[in-house]
């Protein structure tokens, strides 16, 4: 909570006493609801990484690596741990690991110092500090829907432990349930103080698009039901968002992701970016590689051939890839025809497709970039809810419709009630899902939350000519990062994948 004091000083002269332009500590800090105020931001912050000139840490670019290169959807043709990844041949010392999970929980630990000294500040209205409480409660909920997608049982930190006098023990595991039911108070206490917008200017001097809202709230925990099977709640929880009545459906499914629009009505909660003052290197990671247009980029996170083949051609979201292009090194870069193929002179055979996702072809040419990233958005609830009735009560005319709300916004062919049984309509809503969120956080979970995570990527790296690696539970969930391992032991990675 103290933060080193800035100081000057003049060579060796010991008649000069270094010079203190600042000295931020407990007794000066949070004191006045700009401080607080500063502090939430400063949690917000931590979605997108370090600093400034760095920024493709946790969700706007690596996090992807361990939600999407580990399926069936994502693949990286470099080496060294997103090869690893993509190849689901990863151990505890995978770099990639262990970086999301130490920026999952700076989050975390902001979030945990700025709920402790907010909650004691004397300056500020009771409704301010709840306002700033419940957006700092939404962001760690945030974190630790993460880190219990990718890990399952972690140690829940809380502000507790910073008062806690014997806070240098080594922390224990907590079990999953427990974590769940402590992210559904949060959650709950978030859906009761949050606003479902900031038009009114209470707290914040702007509208504030991007903050944690009623409806963030409410998504995350609809999400979390969904996870849980619990599938009343996660049913009953998507429609109260929809009646909210303040989202819907972006016209275009391209224009979603364009680099320009930063704010939508589809957007629930997102990671806002801007190229001139914050921006990240999410079109550097995305870009296709030698292209004419976007160049300079590395198509370090690209799509599987075997994936992009499964969209129907007049589905719009197949228009969101680099198929096909002359290269900047004159050669024609194209899927070659054949597993092992030989190019033939003047092309090159592309390992995967980059997609345009974060790669806007309209966008700005430069090395940072302002695209947004949705960590929540409508067509997620209503998949969800589709999801939940389907579970529920089988295939009916409502959730039919849900699905095929997200499809016509695509131009695809939609679903018809007769054709699906509950068990096939349940495969429907998993590609469904898989065609709309790819590389949006969510495909991992999905598959695992499904029981088709060991059948999809199996068939997907048989058809490759890969070893189908998945077995479950082994690989329900990542091994803790060895470096973890090595602070504290009862991080145990016994039954884990190694």
């Amino acid at each position: 909570m103290v933060a080193a004091a800035v100081v000057l000083q003049f060579g060796c002269n010991k008649n000069l006493d270094p010079k203190v332009y600042s000295s931020l500590t407990s007794a000066n800090a949070f004191k006045t609801k700009s401080d607080a105020i500063a502090a939430v931001n400063a949690v917000y912050a931590r979605l997108k990484g370090p600093a400034v000139g760095d920024n493709f840490d946790y969700w706007t670019v690596r996090h992807f690596a361990l939600t999407d290169l580990t399926t069936d959807v994502g693949h990286c043709m470099y080496g060294g741990d997103p090869g690893q990844l993509s190849l689901i041949q990863w151990n505890s010392s995978n770099g990639l690991i262990a970086e999301d999970w130490r920026q999952i929980y700076k989050l975390v630990a902001n979030a945990n110092n700025a709920i402790l000294n907010i909650s004691a500040m004397k300056t500020i209205t009771d409704a301010e500090k709840n306002q700033f409480l419940s957006e700092i409660k939404f962001l760690r909920a945030v974190a630790y829907m993460d880190l219990t997608d990718l890990w399952g049982p972690v140690i829940l930190a809380t502000e507790k432990d910073l008062v806690d006098p014997n806070y240098t023990a080594k922390a224990k595991v907590t079990p999953l349930a427990d974590i769940e039911a402590f992210l559904i108070n949060d959650l709950q206490g978030a859906i009761a103080t949050l606003p479902v917008n900031y038009d009114a200017k209470t707290f914040y001097s702007t509208s504030d698009p991007g903050r944690a809202t009623k409806g963030a709230a409410m998504t995350l925990l609809a999400k979390l039901y969904l996870r849980q099977h619990a599938w009343q709640k996660a049913a009953d929880m998507a429609k109260q968002v929809m009646d909210l009545n303040v989202y819907q459906l972006y016209p275009s499914y391209s224009g979603l992701f364009a680099e320009s629009n930063k704010w939508c009505s589809e957007n629930i909660f997102s990671v806002l970016s801007d190229a001139n003052v914050n921006g990240t290197e999410l079109l550097n990671h995305f870009g296709p590689l030698l292209h004419p247009v976007l160049t300079d980029r590395w198509q370090y996170y690209a799509v599987t051939w075997d994936f992009y083949h499964t969209f129907d051609d007049a589905d719009d979201r197949k228009k969101c890839f680099f198929p096909s292009y002359m290269g900047v090194d004159g050669l024609q870069h194209e899927e070659a025809p054949s597993l092992g193929a030989t190019p033939p002179d003047g092309v090159f055979y592309m390992p995967d497709v980059a997609t345009t996702k974060y790669a806007d072809p309209n966008s700005g040419k430069t090395y940072y970039d302002g695209h947004s990233v949705d960590i929540l958005r409508y067509a997620d609830v209503l998949l969800t809810r589709a999801e939940a009735l389907n579970e529920l009560n089988g295939p009916t005319s409502e959730s039919i419709s849900l699905i095929n709300q997200v499809k016509d916004r695509s131009h695809a062919k939609e679903l018809k009630l007769g054709d699906f049984t509950q068990e096939t309509l349940r495969d429907a809503i998993l590609q469904e899902r898989g065609w709309e969120f790819f590389y949006e956080g969510k495909r991992r979970a999905d598959l695992l939350r499904m029981g088709k995570y060991d059948k999809v990527v199996n068939a997907y790296l048989t058809r490759i000519g890969q070893t189908p690696r998945v077995q479950l539970p082994r690989d329900q969930y990542f091994p803790y990062p060895l470096n973890q391992v090595n602070v504290n032991p009862n991080l145990n990675n016994s039954g884990r994948q190694e």
